[in-house]
């Protein structure tokens, strides 16, 4: 019997490496697309590069990811890549439309047309609820994002929703909440904190300039999410559903979290520099996961202190081998 393949956009990031090592976990065959550039950044896949294929495709490429689902055919696409990183979404606003928004209609149109058998996950965002109209949030609270990200991603989600009740694709929404790891990229807020602790600790650094300290979220560990993506595509039908811890921490919680595990006095280091801060903030952010554990009997497994933890000591090993 053939493997099931499983194509994934966006492999290079953080989620995507986690996802491509639990379908390995699971048997599967997985392909991971990847958009040519002149520098490749596969440092989160590196290990796993003799056990995936890459294949080279764009999500603003309606005929490149034609050929790729003709090529591959995946019996599962799992949709990740996008321009993810809030702050650069004011600084890149139409880019950003492109990637997030129009890119999954690109991504749905070429499934239409090849496979509609095909089960697509897409990686919608808590960042849609944005200013949010009721705490904890459910599948079923308003959206009202508060960045060119999360208004892109709200199309994103619509249109994988139009394209299941229009087409009776399988195509099912995962609004994950924040989720984080040592992959994460070092431009956000968790992982400036722990590479910055880890430099402190080190001596490389004596600051830490952060913004927002107030700013709350729902922080998971990325590891435990992919899971969940790969539960709905394993039901009888297509859903939506809100992967979160239900619980929420503060950025200056982070900070003392962080600080505390190298024995150090947060209020010592870290700086409030306004550069950091927003045009349109999102203060509350916290998901309630109900439907996923009743559906899905998905649950989180890692803490929030075991995850901040293990990111600092994952810092400390990286910048400790550079030196």
């Amino acid at each position: 019997m053939s493997k099931k393949a499983a194509l994934i956009t966006g492999v290079t990031g953080q989620d995507g490496s986690y996802l491509a090592e639990f379908l390995l976990e699971q048997g599967y065959k997985v392909y991971g697309m990847v958009r040519r550039s002149s520098e490749e950044k596969f440092e989160r896949i590196n290990h796993l590069m003799d056990k995936i294929e890459l294949v080279q495709g764009d999500l603003l490429d309606q005929f490149s990811l034609m050929s790729i689902l003709q090529e591959t055919r995946p019996s599962e696409v799992y949709n990740l890549a996008a321009q993810s990183f809030v702050p650069t979404s004011w600084k890149q606003p139409v880019l950003t439309a492109e990637f997030t928004a129009l890119g999954v209609t690109k991504l749905l149109e070429a499934i239409r047309f090849v496979d509609r058998s095909i089960r697509v996950y897409q990686a919608s965002s808590s960042e849609m609820y944005g200013k949010v109209r009721e705490t904890p949030q459910t599948e079923l609270t308003p959206f009202y994002p508060r960045s060119p990200y999360g208004v892109s991603k709200v199309y994103g989600h619509y249109i994988t929703v139009n394209y299941r009740e229009s087409y009776g694709l399988f195509a099912a929404s995962g609004i994950l909440f924040n989720h984080e790891s040592p992959r994460r990229g070092l431009e956000f807020v968790t992982r400036k904190v722990t590479d910055g602790v880890a430099r402190i600790k080190l001596g490389l650094d004596d600051e830490l300039r952060l913004g927002n300290l107030d700013a709350k979220r729902d922080w998971g560990f990325a590891g435990d999410y992919v899971r969940a993506m790969w539960m709905m595509l394993q039901q009888t039908q297509p859903d939506d559903y809100v992967i979160a811890t239900g619980k929420t921490y503060s950025v200056r919680e982070l900070v003392q979290t962080a600080f505390n595990h190298v024995d150090l006095d947060w209020e010592k280091y870290v700086k409030v520099d306004k550069a950091f801060l927003r045009p349109a903030e999102v203060d509350l952010l916290v998901g309630d996961a109900t439907k996923a554990k009743e559906n899905l009997g998905w649950e989180p497994t890692v803490s929030f202190e075991q995850m901040i933890q293990m990111m600092v000591d994952a810092d400390l090993e990286r910048l400790e081998a550079k030196k």
